[in-house]
């Protein structure tokens, strides 16, 4: 804990989720999304390659599960900064004892909560309020060659998503299932 920053575990080794504190006055406050020296703390090892910022204009929009491949793997600081979302990360480590396990949470503009997922994970979202800006920090530069993702609605993964998805990118949808993917690394 820094006095920027609350770090909790989650589930998953290595996801972390960061209560940022605000600072402020009669004038309005001031919040720190980004920090190297406080958020080493929590696990943030890596520099800052490429900074996203998406709208999602309907709720029960599902965005996800995206990861990326070596050498681009990446890890991510994910902030919502309007609006309300479920934040999910699953893990895709074939040696990790949390293999194929997800971890969700709400991000809100309101909550000052931060989601820290390392490399090996994918990630989605599901919107659960309409116009959601999203801000993410990424360890590695978007490389398409090394893209990948698994299917939101997974059976293998029974993420409990808490509405019904109303609407999903036609490349979303078009991710193979985890065993898939795993039949085709070998695993």
């Amino acid at each position: 804990m820094t006095d920027r920053f609350v770090v909790s575990s989650t589930p998953l080794s290595g996801v972390k989720s960061i209560r940022r504190n605000r600072v402020g006055d009669a004038r309005g406050w001031l919040e720190r999304l980004f920090c190297r020296d406080d958020l080493a703390f929590a696990g943030w090892i890596w520099d800052i390659a490429q900074i996203n910022r998406t709208l999602t204009l309907r709720k029960d929009t599902v965005r996800g599960m995206h990861f990326q491949t070596a050498p681009y793997e990446e890890a991510k600081l994910i902030t919502c900064l309007k609006g309300k979302v479920f934040d999910v990360a699953v893990d895709l480590r074939p040696t990790s004892s949390t293999y194929r396990h997800w971890h969700g949470e709400i991000l809100s503009d309101a909550n000052d909560t931060t989601l820290l997922i390392p490399p090996g994970f994918a990630h989605g979202f599901q919107a659960l309020s309409d116009n959601v800006e999203m801000l993410y920090f990424h360890s590695a530069p978007y490389a398409a060659a090394y893209e990948g993702g698994v299917r939101a609605d997974d059976p293998a993964l029974a993420i409990r998503w808490p509405h019904e998805i109303a609407e999903i990118s036609d490349r979303d949808r078009s991710f193979p299932l985890l065993d898939e993917l795993d039949e085709d690394s070998g695993q």
